[in-house]
C-alpha cells in the first residue's frame, strides 16, 4: 500500500488554523480531519476525528508531560498512522496544537521509518490571521502573556515561534485583512518556493495528493548554519541584512551588544562563533525584541563562521545600527594579532545561557 499524504496545519491563532483546516478538507475531499487541542493546565490532549460524514471520535488523552513534542510522540504521529493504515482515506489533515510546530512532526516522519511506516508528508500549512500578522511576527508579547504557553511560564516568544512556522511551511495563509507589508514580510520569511497567499487559493486534489512538501529543501532552510543564498535585499516595505564574519566575536561585547542585535521589531536567525568557544556552534533564534541563543554541536571540521540573517520592515529600518554593533561584537586586528582567534579561557560570562566553557584542546 503506498502512503497516505497527511498536511500538517500550524499556526498561534485557532481561527486562522481552522479556515485552513476546512479549505484543504474542501480541497481533499476523500480526506479525514484529525485534531489536537492540547489543555496545558488540565494535562491532557483533546483528539477528534471527522469526515464528511461527520464526526467519528472524540478523545481525551492524558499526557506524561503537557507540552508540544510530548503530544506529538504520544499521539500524533501514532494517529496519523493508525488512520493511514485503516485504508479508508486518501489524505489525512492534521490540525496540529496551536503554537506546535511541524518540524518535529516532519522529522520523526523522515527519520524513523517505524514511527509511521503507511505515512508521509504531504504539505506543511502556515496559517495567519493576517490582521495581526505584523504584531503577532515582530511584537514583543511572549507566549505566557497571550495564553498560548503550554506552561505557564513559557517565555518563548510569540514571534520566534509564529516566524519559525512560517520558515518550515510549504504554504502559508493569511487570512482576513492582510495589510501589503504582513504579506511582503511573510513571503521574505518563507522558504523560496513555499506558496504564500491572502486566504486560501483552493488547490487541486490532483496536485495536493502527490505531495508539495520538499523535506530537504525545508530543512536547508532553516538550518541554523545555513550556506545557500538568503533573500533579495529589500523590498518597497521589507527590508533583510545579512551579518557575516569568519572572525569570532568577543564574548563580552556580544553580550553588550545584544539589546541591539536581538532587541528590535524584526527576525533574526542563524549561527555565530565565540573566540572563548572556538569549536561550538552557537546558534541564534529571535523576534520581535526577544532573542535566544544557544550551543547546537560542534564545527568539527567545517569553517567557523557567523552568519545572522536579519528580515524588518522598512518603516523600521535599523539595519546601520545592527551593523554598526555587530562590527562593535568582533575582534578586533590588535586581538587576532594578541590573542588569536581561540581562546583557552576558563569562564566567559555567557555560561547562563551556553553552559560550561570547553577548554580547547
Amino acid at each position: 500500500m503506498s502512503r497516505v499524504p497527511a498536511f500538517l496545519v500550524t499556526g498561534i491563532d485557532e481561527s486562522a488554523m481552522a479556515a485552513a483546516t476546512i479549505a484543504l478538507q474542501f480541497d481533499l475531499p476523500s480526506a479525514v480531519v484529525v485534531r489536537h487541542d492540547l489543555d496545558a493546565g488540565a494535562g491532557h490532549l483533546v483528539r477528534t476525528v471527522s469526515d464528511v460524514t461527520g464526526l467519528l471520535e472524540r478523545e481525551v488523552v492524558v499526557l506524561d508531560h503537557p507540552c508540544t513534542s510530548c503530544a506529538v510522540r504520544e499521539d500524533v504521529v501514532p494517529t496519523l498512522q493508525r488512520l493511514a493504515e485503516l485504508g479508508r482515506w486518501q489524505a489525512v489533515v492534521a490540525h496540529l496544537p496551536v503554537t506546535a510546530d511541524a518540524l518535529s512532526v516532519c522529522r520523526v516522519l523522515a527519520w524513523d521509518a517505524d514511527a509511521a511506516p503507511d505515512v508521509r508528508v504531504g504539505g506543511v500549512v502556515a496559517a495567519l490571521d493576517g490582521e495581526a500578522a505584523l504584531e503577532d511576527l515582530l511584537g514583543e508579547d511572549v507566549l505566557a502573556e497571550r495564553g498560548l504557553g503550554t506552561l505557564p511560564t513559557d517565555l518563548r516568544g510569540v514571534g520566534e515561534v509564529l516566524c519559525g512556522m512560517v520558515e518550515y511551511a510549504d504554504a502559508v495563509a493569511l487570512f482576513g485583512d492582510v495589510p501589503d507589508a504582513a504579506l511582503d514580510l511573510t513571503r521574505f520569511l518563507a522558504r523560496p518556493r513555499a506558496l504564500v497567499t491572502r486566504d486560501w487559493p483552493g488547490m487541486r486534489a490532483e496536485t495536493l495528493l502527490p505531495g508539495v512538501h520538499d523535506h530537504d529543501a525545508t530543512e536547508a532552510w532553516v538550518a541554523e548554519v545555513h550556506d545557500g543564498p538568503s533573500r533579495a535585499a529589500e523590498s518597497r516595505l521589507v527590508w533583510t541584512l545579512e551579518l557575516t564574519s569568519d572572525r569570532p566575536l568577543h564574548p563580552r561585547r556580544l553580550h553588550e551588544q545584544l539589546d541591539v542585535l536581538g532587541g528590535g521589531p524584526f527576525r533574526t536567525r542563524g549561527c555565530f562563533w565565540l573566540a572563548s568557544r572556538p569549536g561550538d556552534v552557537g546558534v541564534w533564534d529571535g523576534a520581535g525584541g526577544q532573542v535566544s541563543v544557544g550551543v547546537q554541536g560542534r564545527w568539527g571540521r567545517s569553517a567557523p563562521v557567523t552568519r545572522i540573517l536579519v528580515t524588518g520592515l522598512r518603516r523600521d529600518d535599523h539595519r546601520q545600527e545592527l551593523r554598526a554593533a555587530f562590527d562593535r561584537a568582533l575582534l578586533t586586528d590588535a586581538e587576532l594579532a594578541e590573542r588569536g582567534p581561540f581562546w583557552d579561557v576558563t569562564g566567559d560570562g555567557l555560561e547562563a545561557w551556553l553552559g560550561p566553557v570547553r577548554h580547547v584542546a
